[in-house]
């Protein structure tokens, strides 16, 4: 067990930048990534259950949803595992939060606040080959911003490899402390940042009363198993895939030529060994997570609202 609580966990993401009491490292990040654009003076955190718009429709729960004085929105969320449809997912995040701020009436002149989405994903993702990618309103052809009110921001985790003392800009730092946490023994930027110093103060374990450790341990020792499973799957599936993938690489290069055919074969048979591996890691780490929680006696409610899983299945489990 490390001296610092894994901030990539559920638990602890919204323990540290989901609270009042710690709120000031939210507006510390915001900060540093909205570096040279705005400044953020103070936020409220909001109801993260935001209700369907119709009968029987959606709710949708975020990891953290805040407001600046401005009114400006922020959607924080911690991604772990890659899903179906993310960028659906995120675009509809989005998208809520500026249709719940219709008003009825006919005296509403369709003025919205900004809205902006911050998503740390865990996952290497097709389409962000890079730390940091922004989404923005913009003209096609010149690139420049028509609108600021809609903004989405993805920063791909396993895009950062840098050490700490390879850290120059607290964006570089902040993130570094994302990724490695977990396994420090002391504050790598403690002259560089009183926050920080903060920071790992707030994710200290020992810190955490007996219930809430009890908790932690169980979601960090899921997770671990996740991890492995998830590991394994990736590694099976690729040496499925790449068999299946040479088989019928050798069938096309028949008529394109034999090398041509088996790279293709090989590269499809990989990719859809790893989606498939992936897929079952995720199903089984929700799986393994909700038993582990009911066995426990938890509401079915709030397993349902840690996992993801439906409260029906969850009593089938």
């Amino acid at each position: 067990m490390g001296k610092y609580m894994n901030p990539l966990l559920d638990f602890s993401f919204k323990r540290l930048f989901g609270q009042d009491a710690n709120k000031e490292l939210l507006i510390d990040f915001l900060n540093i990534l909205f570096e040279g654009e705005r400044k953020v003076e103070d936020i409220t955190f909001m109801d993260k259950e935001i209700p369907s718009e119709f009968l029987e429709g959606r709710m949708v729960i975020f990891d953290i949803l805040c407001r600046e004085k401005d009114g400006t929105f922020f959607i924080v969320e911690m991604q772990n595992s890659n899903q179906f449809y993310f960028f659906d997912r995120a675009l509809f995040y989005l998208c809520r939060m500026i249709s719940s701020q219709g008003q009825k009436g006919s005296g509403w002149n369709f003025k919205i606040c900004p809205v902006y989405g911050i998503y740390f994903l865990n996952f290497r993702l097709p389409g962000l080959e890079k730390l940091r990618t922004d989404v923005i309103l913009a003209d096609r052809d010149t690139g420049i911003q028509t609108d600021k009110r809609l903004r989405q921001i993805f920063i791909s985790l396993p895009h950062f490899n840098l050490e700490a003392d390879e850290c120059k800009t607290d964006f570089e730092r902040w993130i570094y402390l994302f990724k490695n946490m977990d396994t420090l023994e002391r504050i790598p930027f403690e002259t560089k940042k009183a926050t920080f110093k903060k920071l790992l103060k707030a994710a200290e374990v020992e810190s955490l009363n007996s219930g809430d450790r009890w908790l932690y341990d169980k979601i960090l020792k899921n997770y671990r198993d996740y991890v492995n499973t998830v590991e394994y799957a990736k590694v099976e599936g690729e040496r499925r895939g790449i068999k299946i993938g040479r088989e019928k690489g050798i069938a096309e290069g028949k008529m394109k030529g034999i090398e041509i055919g088996r790279e293709k074969g090989i590269a499809e048979g990989k990719m859809k060994g790893i989606e498939i591996g992936r897929e079952k890691g995720r199903k089984e780490e929700k799986r393994l997570l909700a038993i582990q929680l009911k066995k426990e006696g938890l509401p079915f409610d709030f397993i349902s609202r840690l996992t993801g899983l439906p409260p029906e299945e969850i009593k089938l489990l």
